[in-house]
């Protein structure tokens, strides 16, 4: 086993399979969870030489919180590493050993010094500096997509319990503790057209696709679908939004009094109620198209915004902001709103997606939770280059946050939360790799980790519930309210080969 052999025998043994043609890379790094970052840092470092070589900083270093054995496990696993051993000795001594054309390092260490620099360089190789793409999915996860088998759309991760001291099995109590949870929902209100279309084929007058509409489906998005999540999974739910004067307006009306919830909506005339039409055909979307207005509401509809908020509060135990930036959170809103609960100690979460629009999700300070997506996290730092560790880590100093969830699509969840006094780094993998619409699955998530964190639960237990949430959203089509039953059911399904 190459961890079990000297500095010098890994060197011969790497060299060996190298040959005098082939060019090596070298990386190197403590490894504690492999995050989607590590994947993208490790495939640019691939792509630039023809043999990866990875050393995993041994036990009792700075950071370093699992053994190395498990960290060294898992970096072998990773299908693009061709050589991985446990280092004895410095990164820079060892570079010096091995003589490898590159060494590669994340971008926030370029401007820092760098003891690797001397040692590659004095051999004639180069010290390069990459976070990888981001638009990069692992490509194992590629491979479990074509070649596993999946009988339930929905695979339960049993490692990421088993780090944080708790079973599966225990967060259905959890759901029991939602009932009677006050939730005041504050946000722009979407409604979401499905139009299910027959194919027809292509216009022979223009390269158009010709499609015939054949049945069309309303549900409720944007803060509406936050707040019927939240009802549906047992919350008292009040939601506070802007509407248009049409008709739309009274279908909303009507959907929130149907599901139980309070609603205090805003007429703005100068706005319709935001509509987005899908038109999909055989399972996919082929076009969208978006009836809305984005413009900020007035001044005068800005203080009775605030001053039904702060009427409510007193009756309020959490405060979702969900924000998809089509007005009708600007800023004297969100600082008059932050202020009153504040004061009065009422918890605190906030989602500010940035879809076709800009967001900046730093604009909501001090959130107990706030789940950007990599992109809005981007927008919010002005950062296309730094790893998704150091973007967690700046984001939550910016926006004084207590816990960062970067949502990653198909490649899962990034974690950055305050525990037992200091901040931690894991990762949770996607639950649902068989997605039938994922256009939901980011405001499930934030509702469910939410209240969950807002009745007792920790950090840790609160993500992997609202992942469930997450996973179960994507199983349907359209933003169908969540409810405890299919909770409950995806809790106590058994998870084959894994247990709880």
């Amino acid at each position: 086993m190459p961890d079990l052999m000297t500095p010098e025998d890994c060197v011969r043994d790497i060299r060996a399979r190298a040959g005098t043609s082939r060019r090596v890379t070298f990386v190197s790094g403590n490894f504690n969870i492999v995050h989607p970052g590590h994947l993208r840092l490790l495939k640019f470092a691939a792509e630039v030489g023809d043999i990866l070589v990875v050393g995993v900083n041994p036990d009792g270093g700075p950071n370093v919180t699992l053994p190395a054995a498990m960290r060294l496990e898992a970096v072998r696993a990773i299908s693009i590493v061709d050589y991985a051993l446990l280092l004895r000795e410095s990164p820079e001594a060892f570079i010096r050993r091995l003589q490898p054309n590159f060494v590669v390092k994340g971008k926030e260490y370029e401007a820092r010094e760098n003891p690797e620099r001397d040692a590659v360089e004095s051999h004639g190789g180069a010290l390069l500096f990459s976070s990888g793409e981001v638009r990069f999915s692992s490509l194992d996860l590629l491979h479990r997509e074509y070649f596993a088998a999946s009988y339930s759309p929905v695979n339960k991760p049993a490692d990421y319990p088993e780090r944080h001291g708790f079973r599966i099995s225990d967060l259905a109590p959890v759901l029991a503790r939602f009932a009677g949870l006050r939730v005041l929902v504050i946000g722009d209100t979407i409604l979401d057209e499905y139009v299910s279309c027959d194919p027809l084929g292509m216009s022979q007058e223009d390269p158009t696709i010709v499609v015939t509409p054949i049945e069309s489906k309303t549900f409720m998005g944007g803060a509406g679908i936050v707040a019927a999540h939240a009802s549906g999974i047992g919350a008292d739910v009040t939601f506070v939004t802007i509407l248009g004067d049409d008709e739309r307006a009274s279908y909303v009306r009507d959907s929130m009094a149907r599901l139980g919830i309070t609603t205090h909506a805003f007429s703005d005339e100068t706005r319709p109620t935001s509509l987005k039409q899908r038109f999909r055909a055989h399972g996919k979307t082929l076009l969208r198209v978006n009836h809305l207005r984005q413009h900020a509401v007035g001044a005068q509809m800005v203080a009775q915004i605030v001053a039904t908020v702060e009427g409510l509060l007193d009756s309020t135990d959490l405060v979702l902001f969900a924000d998809f930036n089509y007005g009708c959170l600007p800023q004297p809103v969100v600082d008059g709103i932050v202020a009153a609960a504040s004061r009065r100690g009422v918890m605190m979460a906030a989602d500010s997606q940035a879809s076709s629009q800009l967001s900046d999700i730093s604009r909501y300070r001090g959130m107990r939770l706030i789940t950007p997506t990599e992109r809005e996290a981007r927008l919010a730092l002005r950062d296309t280059e730094s790893g998704l560790v150091v973007l967690a880590e700046d984001l939550q100093k910016k926006a004084n946050a207590e816990n960062v969830v970067l949502t990653l699509g198909s490649e899962g969840l990034l974690l950055h939360v305050l525990d037992r006094g200091s901040y931690r780094t894991d990762r949770l993998p996607a639950f649902n790799m068989a997605p039938k619409d994922v256009a939901g699955a980011g405001d499930s998530l934030f509702t469910c980790t939410a209240m969950a964190l807002c009745v007792g639960v920790d950090i840790w237990q609160s993500t992997y519930l609202g992942s469930l949430a997450a996973a179960c959203q994507v199983t349907r089509v359209g933003n169908i309210p969540l409810t405890l039953s299919e909770l409950v059911a995806e809790i106590e399904a058994p998870a084959p080969g894994l247990g709880d």
